[in-house]
């Protein structure tokens, strides 16, 4: 049963995501942590989301709807909201993976294209 918490590290970042800090309570061991972290490719935001994912399905599967009394706890509900958490981070991930990775090509299919992409280099260049 081993819990660390290091925000230096991918694990300790992946678990201040979950959020799973609280080491008298904790969700996830250490190799769970380690686990999400390679099944996403070692990155973070995804490890966490498979993590916030994981609880979610937990979530759902324990409390149902259950009506005791005044007490009313809705796992439904409690799962939709974590799983936004984690559609979240994941659309943040996949922002950071496109970061840089996209550029134009011009394609000159005759010459008056090839003159009209010169035209426009040279307006861009100013």
């Amino acid at each position: 049963m081993a819990f660390t918490y290091d925000v230096t590290t991918d694990r300790g970042r992946t678990r201040l995501l979950v959020p799973d800090r609280n080491a008298a309570d904790y969700l996830f061991e250490d190799t769970e942590i380690d686990a999400f972290l390679s099944i996403e490719g070692a990155n973070v935001k995804r490890a966490a989301a498979c993590g916030i994912e994981t609880i979610a399905s937990d979530t759902a599967m324990v409390l149902k709807v259950i009506r005791l009394l005044d007490l009313t706890t809705d796992g439904a509900r409690t799962s939709d909201a974590l799983l936004a958490r984690a559609k979240t981070l994941r659309e943040q991930a996949d922002a950071e993976d496109i970061t840089g990775a996209f550029d134009w090509a011009e394609q000159a299919v005759n010459d008056f294209v090839y003159r009209e992409i010169l035209e426009n280099e040279a307006l861009r260049a100013g």
